[in-house]
């Protein structure tokens, strides 16, 4: 039977845990990769989207190739190292947000932005693919982008403190992914508190922030349900901006490999599958706020007179963006452009 192996850390010690799932062994494949990611096992990130895309690689392989993932940084470092880690040639392969590195993927960001992404991640995935050739390529240097997503976008968690204008966000302590979501909370008038998500639950538990900006698809896996009283989003599921994730091999790894088994890694990349993320983030984030809700947490849905405080107090976050992009690149075309093409992907 095949193997797919997946290291756990359990008690500092690491363990391998085999799961099985096909014709040939492991030990046969003429070419094994690791990927490597900072989420769990159980993670919707793993089990509904890294599982199925390694899974569908390997079958159209006949076994020439396997996929080992690594969950959890078992491979070492901390979250904010996995794109060193694979454009090093450390792994082979990485699932990791593009903010936990700042400053390296600056045109990427604009597709963060408020009111640039709103709630449609299919369009949005689609965007960033039909635009990286002319725009975004430069900066995923060391590495081949086998592709680009983004979640359902960041809504607000907070701890004991209900959220209805931009009012009710003056001096709060909010977690945020990367640098766009630090212009975002310091725009809502509260205080940016970057960390990698793993870190949440214990900084609620013991104040250290009162919420979040972050989807509802992480509510699961870290219990954030046990730490937070209220969930808020816009109306149609609008949030304020999103993040850019990206699964990248190390690029000599890439360029040592056969057309045939390039192919079938772009294959199972293409368009058709951004849109199966796309499914698969927008159902985990519907499971994710239905758990919140089941365990006697409030979903609290602005109007649409409350959500356009939000974006007045927001829209000079996309203005402040650009003017600090300006000398790098043309940032206005870029956000233009996204904003065009994020509208013509919509279904």
């Amino acid at each position: 039977m095949k193997r797919r192996h997946f290291l756990l850390a359990t008690a500092g010690v690491l363990t391998a845990a085999v799961m099985m799932q096909g014709p040939a062994a492991a030990a046969d494949a003429e070419y094994t990769f690791k990927l490597h990611h900072f989420l769990s096992p159980k993670s919707p990130a793993q089990t509904q989207m890294l599982e199925p895309w390694a899974e569908a690689i390997e079958k159209d392989s006949d076994g020439r190739i396997d996929i080992e993932i690594y969950p959890s940084m078992t491979l070492g470092g901390a979250p904010p190292q996995l794109f060193r880690q694979v454009a090093d040639g450390v792994v082979d392969i990485v699932w990791t947000v593009n903010g936990y590195t700042p400053g390296l993927f600056p045109r990427s960001e604009a597709f963060e932005l408020p009111t640039v992404f709103t709630n449609d991640i299919a369009a949005t995935n689609l965007a960033m693919r039909e635009m990286y050739d002319e725009y975004l390529a430069d900066e995923y240097e060391g590495v081949h982008l086998l592709f680009n997503h983004v979640h359902a976008g960041q809504a607000i968690h907070t701890a004991k403190k209900p959220v209805h204008s931009i009012d009710d966000t003056q001096g709060m302590k909010l977690r945020v992914p990367g640098p766009t979501g630090n212009a975002v909370v310091k725009a809502m008038g509260a205080t940016p508190v970057t960390m990698p998500v793993p870190d949440l639950p214990q900084s609620l538990a013991t104040n250290a922030v009162d919420g979040a900006l972050i989807p509802w698809e992480i509510i699961p896996p870290l219990k954030l349900q046990d730490v937070t009283d209220y969930q808020i989003e816009g109306p149609d599921q609008v949030r304020f901006g999103t993040t850019v994730f990206q699964v990248s091999m190390n690029k000599d790894k890439w360029d040592s490999l056969p057309a045939d088994i390039q192919e079938i890694f772009t294959k199972n990349s293409d368009e058709a599958w951004l849109k199966k993320v796309a499914e698969v983030w927008r159902a985990s984030d519907d499971k994710g706020i239905q758990i919140a809700v089941d365990a006697g947490n409030e979903h609290i849905v602005l109007t649409e007179e409350q959500m356009a405080g939000f974006n007045e107090a927001l829209a000079p976050v996309v203005d402040a963006w650009v003017a600090e992009q300006g000398d790098k690149f043309d940032a206005q075309a870029l956000v233009d452009t996204a904003r065009k093409t994020i509208e013509k992907n919509q279904q």
